[in-house]
């Protein structure tokens, strides 16, 4: 099946979708909303899936923190003096450097070129 026809056919069955959900026109012009900002991180290059991950973790992990924040009666402390926890902070960082690593180097490499 063509692009051309798939495309406004997957657009319709979503916008469909989401107004039958609640019978709310407000929920569609979110969805066109939210399809536009999506359209604009691909034109800039971003990804669009680490932002959606944020909004569908963020306030997961908010409530987590502070159920452990009022379990450790408000003490920061408990997340480097429990081992596990400790490891995984520790594991995050090492993951987000090897992450920025070559964007740092490639950088530097910009910065100290000699001309």
């Amino acid at each position: 099946m063509p692009y051309k026809f798939l495309f406004p056919a997957i657009v319709l069955f979503c916008a469909v979708g989401v107004y039958s959900t609640n019978n709310n026109t407000f929920d569609v012009w979110m969805v066109g909303l939210f399809g536009f900002i999506g359209y604009l991180f691909l034109k800039l290059k971003a990804e669009p899936a680490p932002l959606l991950l944020g909004f569908i973790l963020g306030p997961m992990m908010e409530e987590n923190l502070r159920r452990a924040l009022l379990l450790s009666r408000g003490t920061w402390s408990v997340f480097v003096t429990r081992p596990l926890s400790a490891g995984l902070l520790v594991a995050a960082v090492l993951l987000l450097g090897i992450v920025l690593l070559p964007s740092i180097k490639a950088k530097r490499e910009e910065a100290f070129v000699e001309e």
